[in-house]
């Protein structure tokens, strides 16, 4: 019975997860142009090539934080695992070719963080765990307070004094300003009205 339910959850249209991805060692990694933009990319990447539907997101210096489900039905966990690895990949390749001053620290922690864990590659740059929770469409305030939790990350951290003023986020698109990333702005309005005839 329960794992009937599982199943049910990974598939369901109505539901997505909100998910954090952590560089090892919080490592400042996203602090450059270059190292935002691959992110930037390989979201977009994922929205067009693997099904992969967002409807929330930020980057911060040392995680990302989205709000999205996958519409294909192998879930966001292989997902996850593809971004990772193209990410880290091109995050290496982009050290390999600056004039980073962290350089040489950035690749000694990831190097560790990957002995530590007993890797099998060199560099870790993500942290392995996401801890994903799982939310359905019909918690509508719930979704709310997720996608302005999200989006008011970088307004917590003083870094701009409005959402909508911070490039690398979707509260952009929810300011109706088209942002960087193809993302699925939630009608609440709409999901309200839903939720209120049924």
């Amino acid at each position: 019975m329960v794992m009937n339910e599982k199943k049910e959850q990974k598939t369901d249209p109505q539901a997505c997860s909100y998910i954090t991805f952590n560089t090892v060692d919080w490592v400042d990694v996203f602090v450059r142009p270059v190292y935002k933009q691959i992110i930037v990319d390989e979201l977009n990447c994922c929205i067009v090539s693997k099904g992969l539907i967002v409807y929330a997101w930020c980057l911060m210096s040392n995680h990302l934080h989205l709000l999205a489900r996958n519409s294909d039905p192998g879930g966001l966990a292989r997902i996850e695992r593809d971004f990772k690895k193209v990410t880290t990949n091109k995050i290496l390749e982009a050290l390999d070719t600056s004039t980073d001053l962290r350089k040489e620290w950035m690749l000694r922690r990831f190097e560790h963080c990957s002995q530590s864990l007993k890797r099998i590659e060199k560099f870790q740059v993500w942290q392995t765990c996401s801890n994903p929770s799982f939310i359905d469409f019909k918690q509508v305030f719930k979704l709310k307070e997720k996608v302005l939790h999200i989006h008011e990350n970088p307004v917590r951290d003083g870094i701009v004094d409005r959402p909508g003023d911070y490039l690398f986020s979707s509260a952009r698109d929810y300011d109706g300003v088209k942002g960087l990333v193809r993302t699925t702005v939630i009608d609440f309005k709409d999901l309200l009205k839903q939720m209120i005839r049924t």
